[in-house]
């Protein structure tokens, strides 16, 4: 019942949420009015940021395999433009410590930091890489002779500086650390705006009970005043009657649902249901229904999928109620009900049996947003700097980028990377379309334009295999 055009658009809300309120990670500073002292220190921590990037280019698992430059550390380093700025120098000059970076990694490799760190991705565990280079830097780089015999070769070298380096260097890892999302967390948040897509697919379902017995109650209400007509005496009930409502009423597996999550409409939301039965009563479907000689099963739910359609979807009263109670069910009710309707075609086909959707079609659509949400998470900054070295190279002012195409981005990317059983022209279209409605009029367009180049880079680099 929860698809995944509706997971998408879920994954992106958490994820824009989440990540537009982050804590935003970044290395030291300059020290202003820098002593030699301060200028040595600060120095040697920039290059030994470079060194721990070399490193983690250095240290091969198998052919082919850098499990440490795949770290979300790395690859946010490598998006700050002073790290940038070191890395295209010594592309072209020599790096004060080229001549330790193999011994480093021999040691880092060797180590019972990396042996552990591996085990734990071999077992998938979430914090494989949390303190990884925390444990590196400390008990096996900074130790190491290699290093210890060339730092006092540089210049304004002092015994304080390189304690005040590596305090700096440990500061980094700390205000990384802190900056990285609590999984947990925006997983938790996930979950609650699917669960209220769902609730929200419940209480469509319920209208037709509550406007059913509110105008039974109404009726009832003619029969017993002072002043009564013969039609007051004798009421059409086919209306308060139809079958429809009933067997929504009396399904178990909706109200299994209601009494667990204490769902309801009345009596917060009475004026909601009056300008509904209202709006009904007055319909052209609503009196034609009424006029029929007889209604049978058929009759009654092709009803409730005309008035559904052209009378309570569109009726602003609706689509301010819902808003005031979820921020985002105006956004789902196109999707939800699509599938009320749905439901309403089930009543028919299934004659009043189990007719209530599954939450989910399969155990794969199940995984699919908390999987996709994940894959974003892990590696955002490399997703991110596939974006950006995407804008350079169309010569896009990164400053007039909104934020929500960086989010539907790095989305599609996670999906394209992560999900190979999709095709790769479904996940395009979709994000494009996504782009479309929840950003700038502009979007889709550009976010076809950067996601065609992204994709054309990561195929050629064959991390990409689909086409």
């Amino acid at each position: 019942m929860i698809n995944r055009i509706l997971i998408r658009i879920k994954v992106i809300q958490t994820l824009y949420s989440f990540l537009l309120v982050e804590k935003q990670f970044s290395i030291e500073s300059n020290p202003s009015a820098p002593t030699k002292e301060k200028r040595f220190t600060y120095s040697l921590y920039l290059d030994m940021l470079v060194l721990l990037i070399k490193l983690s280019r250095e240290v091969e698992r198998r052919r082919g395999e850098y499990p440490l430059a795949g770290t979300r550390f790395i690859s946010r380093l490598l998006m700050d433009e002073r790290v940038k700025s070191l890395m295209t120098r010594y592309s072209s000059e020599p790096f004060p410590f080229d001549g330790i970076v193999e011994g480093l990694a021999r040691a880092v490799k060797d180590s019972g930091v990396y042996k552990s760190f591996l085990k734990d991705l071999d077992r998938d565990v979430p914090a494989a890489e949390e303190m990884v280079w925390t444990n590196l830097l400390n008990m096996v780089v900074m130790p190491s002779p290699l290093l210890t015999a060339v730092i006092p070769d540089r210049v304004n070298y002092t015994m304080k500086g390189v304690e005040t380096m590596q305090g700096m260097l440990n500061r980094t890892f700390s205000n990384f650390l802190a900056s990285q999302d609590n999984v947990d967390e925006v997983s938790r948040a996930l979950d609650k705006s699917l669960d209220k897509a769902r609730e929200l697919y419940f209480r469509l379902l319920m209208i037709p009970v509550e406007l059913t017995a509110m105008q039974e109650r109404r009726l009832d209400d003619r029969r017993h005043r002072h002043l009564r007509t013969e039609e007051d005496m004798n009421p059409n009930m086919r209306f308060v009657e139809n079958q429809v409502a009933r067997l929504i009423r009396e399904s178990p597996a909706v109200n299994a649902y209601i009494s667990k999550n204490k769902v309801e409409w009345m009596p917060d939301d009475h004026l909601l249901m009056d300008t509904l039965l209202k709006a009904v009563v007055e319909s052209d479907i609503y009196k034609e229904y009424m006029a029929a000689p007889s209604a049978d099963l058929h009759d009654d739910c092709e009803l409730w999928r005309h008035l559904f359609r052209k009378v309570i979807f569109p009726n602003p009263v609706l689509l301010e109620t819902l808003e005031e109670k979820s921020v985002f069910w105006n956004d789902d009710i196109d999707i939800m009900g699509t599938f009320v309707v749905k439901t309403l075609r089930r009543i028919e086909e299934k004659e009043g049996g189990d007719f209530i959707l599954d939450k989910y079609k399969d155990e794969e659509d199940a995984a699919f947003g908390r999987q996709l949400l994940y894959s974003v998470l892990r590696n955002k900054e490399t997703y991110r700097r596939y974006v950006d070295e995407a804008l350079d190279g169309a010569n896009w002012d990164k400053e007039r980028l909104a934020f929500m195409d960086v989010v539907v981005l790095i989305s599609a990317i996670g999906e394209i990377l992560n999900f190979p059983k999709i095709p790769l022209t479904v996940s395009v279209n979709e994000y494009i379309e996504l782009a479309k409605c929840y950003s700038t009029a502009k979007s889709g367009t550009f976010v076809h334009g950067i996601l065609g180049a992204v994709i054309t880079r990561l195929q050629k680099e064959n991390i990409l295999h689909k086409h």
